[in-house]
């Protein structure tokens, strides 16, 4: 029988494969939740390198929120990361969930990265 952590690590390997098929060379937009804290990726999967990354831990966001692990500071989070990418020259991005079901945190991250001009 497979533990918890196992089956996690399946259903995001799962969704990995099937965003490589899709991306068509854009970057990934790659969401880590904790119970605590909730954290945002650009990664360039071609080159293997992190191109911009936000977080609920970095001074900014605590300075506007406290609380890292709710939906206010994942969607300050999401808007952190669509700034990041803009002034990178990032506008399109395949969303990467990570095997989390697109519910509350992940989904106030994704729709902040989208009204910050994200396109995905």
């Amino acid at each position: 029988m497979k533990t918890q952590r196992e089956k996690s690590v399946r259903r995001a390997q799962r969704n990995r494969i099937r965003l490589r098929k899709l991306a068509n060379g854009r970057p990934r937009l790659s969401v880590f939740r904790s119970s605590k804290n909730i954290s945002a990726q650009i990664i360039d999967d071609v080159a293997g390198k992190t191109i911009v990354s936000a977080s609920s831990l970095e001074e900014v966001a605590r300075k506007e929120h406290s609380k890292g692990c709710d939906v206010t500071a994942a969607a300050l989070v999401g808007k952190l990361i669509a700034e990041r990418a803009a002034k990178e020259g990032v506008k399109t991005v395949v969303f990467d969930r990570g095997g989390y079901i697109y519910h509350g945190r992940v989904k106030a991250l994704a729709e902040a990265a989208r009204e910050g001009g994200l396109n995905f």
